[in-house]
């Protein structure tokens, strides 16, 4: 039976290059980030990074410029299915909805974890929700998103934890505005 009490908003942060990676590695989770955004009252709950050691990738330069994450940090994290298993239990990802901003976090989670996929089949694309409830001719990253809904972004961009709190925000504002009937307007 589907919950719906809390939207279990994720965010993943993945080993990435500046250019084509290393022989032999490819894009790899090594952040979770998670906010539940409570349904009724659309409050964020807290937010949480789940740092994941990489099997087969290593943490490249422009990847720690891009998230601040090292390989020592991820090294000290643990492994996807440990991680899987605590958004099942913790977040009960199998019963309740989630949202991520844009498909890329449903599509690592699906190329990665195929016997431990830990979501349940409703997701929400926050990325694509923006543009057609706002009205834009395209979609347009977290940031710009926040910006054009007069969010402030909070914490450091392209952390998990603090992606999935901005995301949640985001979300909770679109709801709110449904909700009541206001007019989202487009400023581009």
């Amino acid at each position: 039976m589907k919950r719906l009490d809390h939207i279990v908003v994720v965010d993943v942060e993945a080993t990435c290059w500046e250019g084509e990676p290393p022989p032999g590695q490819e894009n790899e989770i090594i952040e979770i980030g998670v906010c539940l955004l409570d349904v009724a009252t659309l409050e964020r709950g807290e937010r949480e990074g789940i740092l994941v050691r990489p099997v087969t990738s290593t943490v490249s330069p422009f990847c720690t410029r891009l998230t601040s994450l090292t390989q020592e940090q991820v090294e000290q994290g643990i492994p996807l299915e440990e991680a899987c298993a605590i958004l099942r239990r913790r977040f009960k990802t199998k019963e309740r909805v989630w949202a991520s901003y844009g498909d890329y976090d449903r599509r690592q989670f699906e190329r990665q974890c195929a016997a431990s996929y830990p979501f349940g089949p409703s997701h929400l694309n926050a990325k694509t929700l923006l543009a057609v409830t706002v009205g834009l001719s395209r979609e347009v990253g977290m940031a710009a998103a926040l910006e054009r809904l007069g969010i402030p972004l909070e914490g450091t961009h392209h952390r998990g934890a603090d992606d999935a709190w901005n995301i949640a925000a985001l979300l909770g504002r679109l709801i709110k505005a449904a909700r009541s009937g206001e007019a989202l307007r487009r400023t581009t």
